[in-house]
């Protein structure tokens, strides 16, 4: 299989990113917004609410990874421009989000529930200032990019044993590919590396990288012992193990396969933006409810999602190419699967030739064209991933 192109038309920020949508993002600080932030997405078509839980009652260390992610929403480069909804009281500072958000050179506006004495009133202002943003992103018109304004995001959900021999591998050849056109791209999930971490580690860039790989896993692992959870002994999950995956390592082995063979430039924390090209790693949980927010908020424009099992999940800002090596999953969730692998394991399609296809299919997206969790809508669920109590 040839390359179809290797660029994309999208939208030109004043940062230099190339957003491959082009939303009005509705950002809430805290929770105790969402009930606006839906009423105005409901009022407003275009626009695109991030609806959370966090933001108060939390220890400094959350609130630091909750406000590097909200800030990263509204900088994802698929989002024109921003409108923040604060309650007015919450430990996230409104104000700094909506600042750093504008460095980009976005339009960012932002309204104070108490300040504008409730649902009523914050609603109609909302959606006015929401209408005129949508309007503006009307304005804007796609222009050609090459692949290394690309950043793009890893993740695999509701594994089973075709993930590792078949989806995985083929997302591999992508990931290298996308790596040697200078694309960035962001592997993640701390815990489908666990009994593979010594691999990983081998292709670290330095040896500071190596040692960082190794303790963000023996940290997950310790979070988990300090509530007298083994997590080598609660993975795989019920689902995995109905899939024909027997261990954690087993797990683990086909689920690295998705970051090919390229060396890791970094390893980086929950949210983070990754500061250069090539390879990354991202130290989050493995469910998708929290790994997409970290994937978004780290800039990437699009995500290559392997199932094997059937992982419907999309993101608001943010299109999620479903991927599977299961025929069976193909044909039965086929309104949630964007592109069908199986071949590599009937020996009808070589692991290569389906890298290739994932990119193709990836730069589609990237031009316009809609995954399937965008078709059906099945894009609203997040969560923003904390450690610590709510105190």
């Amino acid at each position: 299989m040839e390359f179809l192109s290797l660029d994309f038309a999208g939208y030109e920020r004043l940062d230099g990113t190339f957003g491959v949508r082009n939303y009005v993002a509705l950002i809430p600080t805290v929770g105790c917004a969402n009930e606006v932030i839906r009423a105005i997405a409901d009022r407003v078509k275009g626009t695109k609410p991030l609806l959370h839980h966090q933001g108060c009652c939390q220890l400094e260390p959350d609130l630091k990874i909750i406000s590097r992610t909200l800030i990263g929403f509204g900088r994802n480069p698929n989002v024109a421009s921003a409108l923040i909804v604060s309650l007015g009281c919450e430990s996230i500072s409104s104000e700094s989000v909506e600042k750093e958000i504008a460095k980009t050179g976005k339009r960012t506006e932002r309204i104070i529930i108490q300040d504008l004495g409730g649902f009523t009133n914050s609603v109609e202002k909302g959606t006015r200032l929401a209408k005129e943003m949508f309007s503006e992103a009307q304005n804007q018109k796609r222009t050609n990019a090459r692949l290394d304004k690309l950043i793009i995001g890893l993740k695999c959900g509701a594994s089973d044993a075709t993930s590792g021999l078949a989806s995985n591998p083929a997302v591999g050849v992508t990931t290298d590919l996308l790596v040697k056109e200078n694309s960035t791209v962001i592997a993640a999930e701390t815990t489908e590396m666990m009994g593979a971490e010594h691999i990983l580690a081998k292709r670290a860039a330095d040896p500071k990288i190596a040692k960082k790989i190794v303790e963000i896993v023996e940290q997950m692992e310790s979070r988990a012992k300090a509530v007298g959870v083994d997590m080598r002994g609660s993975q795989p999950t019920p689902g995995n193990i109905k899939g024909g995956i027997t261990t954690i390592e087993e797990k683990s082995l086909g689920a690295i396969c998705k970051a090919g063979k390229s060396k890791i430039q970094s390893v980086l924390d929950y949210g983070e933006q990754p500061k250069g090209k090539g390879l990354h790693f991202m130290d989050t949980p493995g469910s998708e409810m929290h790994v997409l927010p970290g994937l978004a908020a780290g800039g990437s424009q699009i995500v290559l999602f392997t199932t094997g099992r059937g992982a419907p999940q999309g993101f608001p800002i943010m299109p999620v190419i479903k991927i599977s090596g299961n025929q069976q999953t193909c044909q039965k969730m086929n309104e949630h699967i964007d592109i069908d692998v199986s071949g590599i394991l009937d020996g009808t399609e070589s692991t290569k030739n389906a890298g290739k296809q994932i990119l193709n299919s990836l730069i589609d997206v990237a031009k316009g064209n809609l995954t399937k969790a965008e078709l059906t809508g099945y894009t609203e669920t997040l969560e923003i991933y904390t450690r610590g109590p709510i105190v």
